[in-house]
């Protein structure tokens, strides 16, 4: 069956050239223009991928991101305009699995589309990265189940987030570029600003440290990327 794609955008130009492009693609097209459809086609139609966009009227794209994280870990990919750091910013913080700048590339588009998808889809069987994998002050990280605990208690992380603490983990004490970071964990190649490997990684240490302090043993390799400590 057809992954199926929700787009938010109240820019019918936009909204066109995604929906023709995106069932070329091979995708199922369901599309809102507000946050308030967004929201309510997001729980009735259980979309496999949202294309969200943060400049929406009734209910912005920040609060749909915020609402539907309550309750699914539908991906996410947020749609942004030119300037808008700190909403992008907020928005992953917030559980966004990526972002896109307007205007956009399609083909770029596609492609951060398809690795998302493929890091949400279910792994089947058993792999070497099905093995637990152990950090500083009780980490545990389960990859099967995608679960996360120190000293038993769970940590609330993103799909991204995530799989940056099982890379991290998997190579610990090995320097990880940011560009292999972007490769591995986002999915694609990434020929431009890194800052977003910065802001997840960010983001990740601070939920560490409030699990357990000792549980950040992420340190930044200046110039270069991040390693786990050993």
């Amino acid at each position: 069956m057809a992954p199926r794609i929700l787009v938010v955008d109240d820019e019918p130009s936009v909204t066109d050239l995604l929906a023709y492009n995106l069932r070329k693609a091979g995708y199922e097209l369901l599309t809102a223009a507000d946050g308030r459809e967004a929201l309510r086609l997001a729980r009735a139609a259980g979309p496999d991928l949202i294309l969200l966009d943060l400049m929406l009227p009734e209910v912005d794209g920040l609060e749909v991101c915020r609402e539907l994280r309550k309750t699914s870990r539908v991906p996410i990919i947020m749609i942004t305009a030119r300037g808008e750091e700190i909403d992008r910013v907020v928005g992953l913080e917030l559980g966004a699995d990526d972002y896109v700048s307007k205007p956009f590339s399609v083909r770029e588009l596609l492609s951060r589309i398809k690795a998302v998808l493929r890091r949400a889809a279910p792994t089947e069987g058993q792999s070497p990265k099905s093995t637990s994998l152990s950090g500083p002050g009780g980490l545990r990280l389960e990859p099967e189940s995608r679960l996360v605990t120190t000293h038993g208690v769970e940590l609330a992380l993103t799909r991204l987030e995530f799989d940056l603490l099982h890379l991290l983990l998997a190579n610990a004490g090995r320097v990880l570029t940011r560009e292999r970071l972007l490769e591995q964990a986002w999915g694609y190649d990434f020929a431009g600003d890194t800052r977003a490997v910065d802001s997840a990684v960010k983001r990740l240490r601070v939920k560490l440290r409030q699990a357990a302090s000792e549980a950040d043993g992420i340190e930044a390799v200046r110039g270069v990327g991040y390693r786990l400590k050993v």
